[in-house]
């Protein structure tokens, strides 16, 4: 029927040029899956990516943390060329691995702070299947390592243009921002209001200083951020050369694991129970050479008022 219709429209299968060179398509699909041990707001996070990214892809759970480099073939199966797994571990942390399969590079990121759509209640909202503006801050430019974040970042976020289940709108804006050493990730509705007659006078009284201003055209516009969610922080723990394997090109020497965390805090924690238990003994040493206990008497000596006088 496709060939039946393409033939009675017209319409013909060339390639599209620019000045007769061919125009490179952009073909980016997204495999998001997670690993065994993930709660209900992991889930969640997955299902509002999968909902934000038309161009994506969900799967089973993966049971193996370890053998890692299977996602390649996954990927493959798919016809996907980004992956994005989320790791779970002991029910607490979540690390995402974003790869660029099959070749590589791969980014390995701790996040912290992530809040669902549900639970953020904004009054924002975007069409389902359209496609993102992609805002990146000007720190994505200091560093190489940084560079390539922001490349792989665009790959995966980024919807192109006819890719599948996707709607010919953008309404939303995804940004990310770095700040201590994190990647702030939030997601904005980009809502254009009717200007009231109240705002128009408003601007005219505030330019009538500066410059004259023809107010009150028809059919002006106010444009503003509506925040949707999800909003996540990612903190960079390590990039590889290829997908899922080969020699670490980027270590963050900054970054400490929630697991030593919570063990320092369980030692500081013991710590202080030592304390008052040595000085539980010490205070009971010297009560107890006093007599003070309860059901420990002081020994009778020799110059007791009751042995001189009995």
């Amino acid at each position: 029927m496709a060939a039946v219709y393409k033939s009675l429209s017209g319409t013909s299968t060339r390639i599209p040029t620019t000045n007769g060179v061919p125009v490179k398509k952009n073909k980016q699909r997204v495999l998001i899956l997670s690993s065994r041990g993930v709660t209900y707001r992991h889930r969640h996070l997955l299902n509002d990516l999968y909902a934000l990214l038309p161009h994506s892809r969900k799967d089973a759970k993966l049971d193996t943390k370890t053998k890692l480099y299977q996602l390649n073939e996954v990927a493959d199966l798919y016809s996907c060329n980004n992956v994005m797994f989320f790791e779970a571990r002991k029910g607490k942390d979540l690390y995402i691995w974003m790869s660029k399969a099959p070749n590589g590079p791969t980014i390995k990121c701790h996040m912290q702070n992530l809040h669902t759509t549900s639970e953020l209640h904004f009054p924002g909202n975007c069409l389902r299947g359209s496609r993102p503006v992609l805002s990146f801050d000007a720190t994505f430019e200091s560093a190489p390592y940084l560079v390539l974040m922001k490349e792989l970042l665009s790959h995966i976020f980024g919807v192109p243009k006819g890719a599948r289940k996707t709607k010919p709108f953008v309404d939303h804006v995804m940004g990310f921002t770095i700040a201590d050493g994190k990647i702030w990730i939030r997601c904005f509705e980009i809502r254009e209001n009717a200007v009231s007659k109240s705002d128009l006078q408003a601007q005219a009284v505030d330019g009538a200083d500066k410059e004259p201003r023809v107010a009150g055209t028809k059919g002006e516009t106010k444009v503003s951020l509506v925040e949707i969610g999800p909003r996540f922080i990612l903190t960079p723990i390590v990039i590889l050369e290829s997908s899922f394997g080969g020699p670490v090109i980027y270590e963050n020497k900054e970054f400490v694991s929630p697991n030593q965390i919570r063990s320092e805090l369980r030692l500081s924690k013991a710590g202080r129970y030592n304390q008052r238990s040595e000085q539980r003994i010490e205070r009971k040493a010297k009560t107890g050479g006093l007599g003070l206990r309860t059901g420990h008497e002081k020994p009778i000596g020799e110059l007791e008022d009751r042995v001189l006088f009995a």
